[in-house]
């Protein structure tokens, strides 16, 4: 998860609150930015996890950090005995990442890595909440990725923008168009996400001729950058279009979900 996050982003929030963490990159999408949401369960991944907030009706601690030097020190980690996460006060606010690795005498080796981190004050905490799901125009559930990565890798040879649209009977087609080709991949079948509106509200879904097709241009690389970043291999992948506005990238699976924004080119 580490390193998918590290191929999106330089720097990231990571969020952690009793149960849950979250790493969060809060580019404001509206400034042409990418974002990104991601949710872990701790119950997951630790055998023991103990953390205290700011306070008790704050319980909650919010990072800065880079997501690559966190990939490094996981990196020395994959033969550990055990892995312990913790966050210190070295100089400057570091989590320190001590790895027990396995050894052929009676004493462990632990190696130790130390990444600084930014605390995040309260006062800033509002401006990394929960993106909301935006009012979309048509939700499919994405071709295999790996599928998708190899056509979208040849079409970043040709051009630096890619259109992506979609309807409500199953079939989404990348397209790239520049003034010497016109090239469209079809994908058809996909199917389409039963969204149940929780508080009654109806999205601009509903009611859609089946066959239009909703679409919006947007930077190939950022795209590409969510597809080669794959290394979890996500259950469930669907894509949710704002004619012309934003493409919304939802990755589930039994650990994980992932949200991603790109917002569309004019």
């Amino acid at each position: 998860i580490i390193n998918t996050i590290a191929k999106l982003a330089k720097s990231c929030i990571l969020r952690l609150t009793v149960c849950k963490l979250y790493f969060i990159l809060p580019d404001k999408v509206a400034n042409g930015g990418v974002s990104m949401w991601c949710e872990l369960s701790q119950g997951n991944f630790f055998d023991e996890y103990q953390m205290e907030g700011v306070a008790a009706e704050h319980n909650e601690i919010y990072l800065e950090l880079v997501p690559e030097n966190l990939s490094r020190a996981l990196k020395t980690a994959q033969s550990a005995k055990a892995v312990k996460i913790k966050l210190t006060n070295k100089h400057c606010p570091c989590l320190r990442v001590a790895v027990e690795l396995p050894s052929l005498s009676s004493s462990s080796r632990i190696v130790t890595h130390d990444i600084p981190v930014g605390v995040i004050p309260r006062r800033m905490w509002s401006d990394f909440r929960e993106p909301s799901v935006p009012d979309f125009d048509v939700s499919i559930y994405l071709p295999v990725l790996k599928t998708m990565k190899s056509v979208v890798e040849r079409m970043k040879n040709l051009s630096n923008f890619i259109v992506i649209e979609a309807n409500l009977s199953g079939e989404m087609n990348l397209k790239i168009e520049t003034d010497l080709v016109s090239i469209t991949t079809h994908f058809k079948d996909l199917g389409n996400p039963p969204w149940a509106s929780e508080d009654g509200c109806q999205s601009s879904a509903q009611g859609r001729d089946l066959e239009k097709m909703a679409e919006a241009c947007i930077d190939i690389k950022k795209l590409q950058q969510l597809l080669a970043g794959q290394q979890v291999n996500p259950t469930k992948a669907l894509c949710n279009i704002v004619q012309k506005r934003i493409v919304h990238f939802i990755l589930l699976h039994e650990d994980v979900s992932l949200q991603y924004f790109i917002p569309a080119i004019a």
